[in-house]
Order: structure tokens, then sequence, then C-alpha cells
């Protein structure tokens, strides 16, 4: 009686989400805790784009809208992948949907059967093995280690590449490691992708705008138009616009991928809140200077944690070209022992380690599929960050 599917037996519950859901069952009952595990900007919705909601309650913009999105919210996406991206999509070739995940799982459940095969680089964002697996398919994971910045190499990938690939998953800037690919870099996957004409590709590109140090972003249907008829280009309002509970994601890509998209979503979700997509219309239509202003705090913020967590014995933290996200390698903390005689065997047990001793929630590397490291987000205050990493340090110098 007491029966889940098979399909819900193959994946496990967000990590990421059980971090942020476990620190925030531990404030409410009175600990002191610096959440780090939540990938979520701490600043708020631009009020041009809250005021452009209220202004479409007001207007009754309360109803039932076309499945994958009104026109309007289209045309606005329609018109930011020109701008930013140089790539020209018509309105059925672009999908709105209940926040970047949605995006992502639409399209795999959409396109893969038993069998077939999806490329994923690790360190990786931690729903991408499990929406695979839910639709039957399997992950093949490359290992893409700190020695290597985190980066996938061409020859990486053309040797996971099989007959069974359907799917090629890339995530730049990256969530959890903030590595992001160069031009350059990325023209040399790109041409290993040119060469395998029945790999379809998903460039999840939530983190555009999160970049520092003049890097130059870009994406691989603009690198290399070849790919223009099998890549889907994912994006979203959640990062950049601090727009994470309004749960809009978005994709442009070729017109059978979006359909089929739009026929899964037809019988799931139906259509993504019309009043966020009001305001999805208005920030990406509006001024986007505040985005340059909030990367330097971010900026601040990524040089503050990376500086104080290099300067902690046994951590090896790289600096990251975008997103907010550190990952540091934390190998050289697996074996010691904690005051209380507890032997930290892995990632997941530094991670519980420092929640349990100093009150900092962190997520362990294994969930990403990259061990032994742990993912800080540091998009939070920088007396927080500075505290949390000042714990983390004492954490540390207590272990023998």
């Amino acid at each position: 009686m007491n029966r889940t599917s098979a399909a819900i037996n193959r994946i496990q519950p967000s990590p990421t989400i059980a971090v942020t859901n476990k620190a925030a069952e531990l404030k409410r009952q009175g600990r002191d805790i610096i959440g780090l595990g939540a990938g979520e900007p701490d600043f708020d919705t631009p009020d041009f784009v809250k005021e452009a909601a209220i202004a479409a309650i007001h207007a009754n913009q309360t109803k039932y809208t076309g499945v994958d999105g009104t026109p309007e919210c289209k045309a606005a996406v329609q018109a930011k992948f020109k701008r930013d991206n140089n790539l020209d999509y018509a309105l059925d070739q672009i999908s709105i949907n209940s926040g970047g995940k949605h995006t992502i799982f639409n399209a795999l459940l959409a396109t893969l059967d038993p069998g077939d095969e999806v490329v994923i680089p690790a360190p990786y964002w931690v729903s991408y093995p499990d929406i695979v697996l839910l639709a039957g398919a399997t992950p093949v994971v490359i290992q893409c280690g700190v020695a290597q910045g985190f980066k996938l190499t061409p020859e990486q990938l053309e040797a996971a590449i099989t007959p069974k690939t359907r799917w090629f998953i890339f995530n730049s800037p990256s969530n959890p490691t903030g590595a992001a690919y160069t031009r350059t870099e990325l023209k040399a996957l790109a041409d290993v992708l040119m060469r395998h004409r029945h790999v379809l590709v998903l460039a999840d590109d939530m983190y555009e705008h999160i970049v520092y140090d003049d890097f130059d972003f870009g994406t691989l249907a603009e690198i290399e138009p070849g790919l223009y008829d099998r890549t889907l280009t994912v994006n979203g309002a959640s990062k950049a616009y601090a727009m994470t509970g309004w749960r809009i994601g978005f994709a442009g890509g070729p017109a059978w991928i979006i359909k089929a998209m739009a026929k899964l979503q037809s019988q799931s979700t139906s259509n993504p809140c019309s009043i966020s997509m009001a305001a999805t219309v208005a920030a990406l239509n509006g001024d986007q200077s505040f985005l340059a202003e909030r990367n330097a705090a971010f900026q601040r913020r990524r040089d503050l944690v990376v500086s104080m967590l290099n300067q902690t014995p046994g951590l090896i933290c790289p600096r990251p070209e975008g997103a907010f996200y550190v990952y540091p390698d934390c190998s050289g903390l697996i074996g010691k022992t904690t005051p209380t005689g507890t032997v930290l065997i892995n990632d997941e047990a530094v991670a519980a380690y420092f929640l349990e001793t100093e009150g900092v929630a962190v997520v362990h590397g294994a969930a990403f599929g990259g061990s032994p490291a742990f993912r800080i987000s540091y998009a939070t205050s920088d007396e927080l960050l500075e505290q949390a990493c000042k714990r983390i340090q004492r954490a540390v110098g207590n272990l023998r």
C-alpha cells in the first residue's frame, strides 16, 4: 500500500534545500546559526520590478495565461537574448517556466528515454543528475577537480560522448564552484560538440550577470552558431534580479523542444504566475545599472571569504570568476579528530562538525559530486561572512 514509484525512488531530496531547512530549524530552537547554504541573493527585488507587479495586480492581470508564458514576457526574453547574447529567437522558440529548475526539468523529461545518456561535468548543480534519473536516463559524470580549475577539458568531453549521449549539460558561471569559462575555452568545447551532431546542449546561464574582474561572459550557441539548432539556452530572473521567490525561469532554443516542453507543462503546472511574469518584463526591459552595483558588493564578499579561508590550515579556496559561491577543498581536514573524538571521514562530516560546533551551515561537496570540499554561498552580509569564516577557522584550529 505504502509504495512509491520506481522513478521517485531513483532520486534524493535536494541537499541544498535540506541544509537550509536544518539551519532554519536550529535557529527556531534558539541556536546562533549563520546559514551559508542557500543560493539566494540577500538583496531585495528592485523597487521598479515590485512596482510593475503591483500595477499588474491592479490591472487585474490575475487570470490564466498561455501555458508557457505571456506574449509580453516572451518578447522581453527574446529582447534579452538578442541584447545580452546576440541570439535571435522567434516567440515560438521561447519558454517561460516556474523557475530555472522547472525549465531544466521540462526539457529533460520531454526529451529523454531509458538508455539515453547525459554528460554532466562535476562538481555540478545538485538537481542535474536527479532530473536525469527521474526521466529514466543515465547521468555520465565527469570529474573536473580543483587542479583543473573545476573546468571540463575538450579531451574529457570527447571521451565521455557515446552514441547513447542525448544531452550535454553545461553551467557557467558554475554552481557550486563559481568557475566560469572564457570564450576560448567555450570554443574548444564547441569544436568537440560540432563533431557529434546527435548531442543536444543545455547551457545553464543562470549566473550570467554575476561575474567579476571584467570577465567576458559568453554562451555556447553564441560562440559557435553551428550549435544554435540543438542548444537550449537556459536563464531566469532569480539570481541577477534577486527574484528567487517569484519563480520565473526561461529558455530559448529549437522550436520542437520548446513545443515539447509546453506540452509537458500543460499537464503539470500550466502557466507560470501571471504577476511574476509582469515583474520579469520590467526586470528584463528596465534599467540594468543596479547589476554592476550589486556585483561590486559580491566581489568584495568573494575576496573576503577567499582570503580568510585560504588563511585556514587544511583548506584551499580557489578564487571564482562568477556566481556567489566558493568551493574550498577540505582534503587537509579529512582524517583529523574533533575535540569530542570524532574522526572526520568525509566532507559531510566536516560540514556537520562546522554546524554542530560553530553554528555555520555549509553544503558538503558530495552533494555536488565533487569531494572532499564544501560550498559556501557568500550572498549575505560582510559582517556575517567575516564572523562565519572566523568560526570556521576556530573549528579547524580545534582539530587534532
